[in-house]
Order: C-alpha cells, then sequence, then structure tokens
C-alpha cells in the first residue's frame, strides 16, 4: 500500500467523503431552493462499479476511512448491497455514513452487522414545528425513529444541527440536553452559504453557539480534540455524551485538513469551497489506468489552496451551489 499522499501544506490525506447521489428527499432551506435543484440524469451519476473502482484507488494511495453522503444516500437503490462490497475493500478502516434519517430505521440492523463505525443524523429540531419549516416535509415522525434506533443499536451516533438565526436557535440547548443520560455527540454546524442562493454572513458563530451553552450550564470541560478533527470538543459536567462546534464558515480548522470530497457525477473537491474540480468519471469511462487516475488525483491534491477562505477567493463566481450536489 501507497504511504500515502501529503499535500503541498503537508497535510496528509486518508479521509474520502464519498457522495452516492445528488437527491434527497428533503428541502432544507439553507441547502436547497423550496422547488429543489435540478438533479443530474442517472447516466451523468457514478455507477456503483465505478464507485468501488474510485474507493480501490483512493484506497491503495492511502485513504483509510470513508464517509458516505450525498444529497441522502439511502435514497439510492441497493445502497445496502454496495455498502457490503466498499466495506470489503482493502486498506479501508474505517466505513462512516451521514444521513437525514427519513428511510434508515429499516437498515440499522444491517448497517450495525456491516460493522459502520460511525452515522452522523442531521436534524436541526427536536421541534416538529420547526423541523417541518426547516426541511418543508413532515417527517419527523420517521427521523426521531431513526434516531432512537440508532442508540438502542450502540452504533456511534452523532447529531448535526446547522445553527441558524430566526430559525432553530431555540434548539441548541434541547439538543444539548440529550447528552445527559445518551452516549451521544452533538454538533452544532455554522450555517454555509451552499444554499443555492449564496450569503455572505452569519450571526450564529463558533463563538456564539460555545457563549450560549456556558451561559445556560457554567462552564463546559474542553475535551482533547482528536487528530484532524473539524469540531472543538466539549463536555457538560456531570453528562454521559458530548458537544462538538464546528466552524465550517469561519474556517478555523482548515489547518489540519486531510479530507478530500468525491462527488456523485464523479468530481473530486480538495476543498468544499473550491470551485475547481477534477473530472475522475471521464478518465474512467475513456479506459483510463488505475496509474492515470492516481497521477490525476496526485496532482490535484498537490495544487491545493491552504484554506476555505483561499478557495474561496479564488472562485470565478460567488458560492451558490446547493450542498446536495457537492456531498457534504
Amino acid at each position: 500500500m501507497s504511504q500515502g499522499i501529503i499535500d503541498n501544506f503537508g497535510r496528509p490525506i486518508t479521509y474520502l467523503r464519498m457522495a452516492v447521489t445528488d437527491r434527497c428527499n428533503l428541502r432544507c432551506y439553507y441547502c436547497m431552493p423550496a422547488e429543489g435543484i435540478n438533479y443530474l440524469p442517472k447516466k451523468e451519476l457514478l455507477t456503483y462499479e465505478e464507485m468501488l473502482k474510485l474507493a480501490q484507488v483512493f484506497c491503495e494511495m492511502g485513504v483509510n476511512k470513508i464517509r458516505i453522503t450525498g444529497g441522502e444516500p439511502f435514497v439510492r437503490r441497493d445502497l445496502m448491497s454496495f455498502l457490503r462490497q466498499l466495506s470489503e475493500t482493502a486498506g479501508l478502516n474505517e466505513l462512516h455514513i451521514t444521513t437525514n434519517g427519513v428511510l434508515t430505521a429499516q437498515y440499522i440492523d444491517e448497517l450495525k452487522a456491516l460493522g459502520i463505525a460511525s452515522i452522523n443524523l442531521s436534524l436541526d429540531s427536536l421541534n416538529p414545528e420547526r423541523f417541518f419549516k426547516i426541511t418543508r416535509r413532515d417527517v419527523f415522525t420517521q427521523v426521531e425513529e431513526t434516531l432512537n434506533k440508532l442508540l438502542d443499536s450502540g452504533i456511534d451516533t452523532k447529531i448535526n444541527m446547522v445553527v441558524m438565526d430566526g430559525q432553530n436557535e431555540d434548539d441548541i440547548i434541547p439538543m444539548a440536553d440529550l447528552t445527559k443520560d445518551k452516549p451521544l455527540s452533538i454538533r452544532y454546524i455554522e450555517e454555509m452559504p451552499f444554499n443555492g442562493n449564496g450569503h455572505n454572513s452569519i450571526k450564529w458563530n463558533h463563538r456564539e453557539i460555545l457563549n450560549t451553552l456556558n451561559t445556560h450550564y457554567g462552564s463546559l470541560t474542553k475535551l482533547q480534540d482528536p487528530q484532524f478533527s473539524t469540531s472543538s470538543n466539549y463536555q457538560i459536567p456531570g453528562y454521559q455524551g458530548n458537544i462538538g462546534i464546528i466552524a465550517a464558515y469561519t474556517r478555523t480548522f482548515c489547518g489540519s485538513c486531510n479530507r478530500i470530497r468525491l462527488t456523485s457525477e464523479g468530481n473530486i473537491k480538495t476543498c468544499l469551497y473550491d470551485q475547481t474540480q477534477l473530472d475522475l468519471k471521464a478518465i474512467l469511462r475513456s479506459g483510463g489506468s488505475d496509474l492515470e487516475l492516481k497521477q490525476a488525483i496526485t496532482h490535484a491534491l498537490t495544487h491545493r489552496h491552504k484554506d476555505g477562505h483561499a478557495a474561496e477567493a479564488a472562485r470565478s463566481t460567488n458560492v451558490e451551489e446547493s450542498m446536495s450536489t457537492i456531498g457534504g
């Protein structure tokens, strides 16, 4: 196995976020317009076979962790069969999933048996009315069932909550309260501009979120952040679970970024905010060899921007994509 790729700023690349679809069964306003987005024709998506080939190539280059994202992964047919094959990839140590939980409950026993390392559940409110307002879909009961089944299963579970001014700030404390008696991680995420429209500022940055928690609970205990962590991690004294705050808009964690993103149409992005993409699908479908794929990937990863601010500044257009098309 390769010793791995070191990018042009000395960062090892060991983590691949792989989007299996751009489709989603929710219409969260911070991700896409109410009418949705123009989804890719099926022929433009990577096939499962192509994704397995690229996973093999990335793992041969030093990737040892893959997170499956979307859109919503479970809207793609036969996902479980793909996950079983993917889990057998040589060199892959950890397989993770991010899901909105609408369709996930029925698969939790299989995911547990498969050895999924963790599941991140996107859930922005514990209040059914606020949930509906944010997602524009009346499916809170299904997501709640998924959360309960995940906790019963023992799978390492995190809740991803995007904190939005005037929308769900009243959920910050109820979310944290979940960690009192449950081995659950709550991840508060700064709102990003990937909503199909773009925006330039936020109120609820990582400092405001932490101040709100400290004001309510007293000083939180700072935890040791794992290597390459995107979150600054804390625990409420005496509580079982923990809390992380992700400065996704402020971008304070870029210096240790070890990840790369593969979109559902086969483009790689070396930064979430990057406009430049490398089309691996074109290389695959033109008969390109594994060596050609590796050379193209290496070139992209050794020409990265220093951080998300530099990547955004280098764009020829403002950030206007939907997160559903990027893969998170």
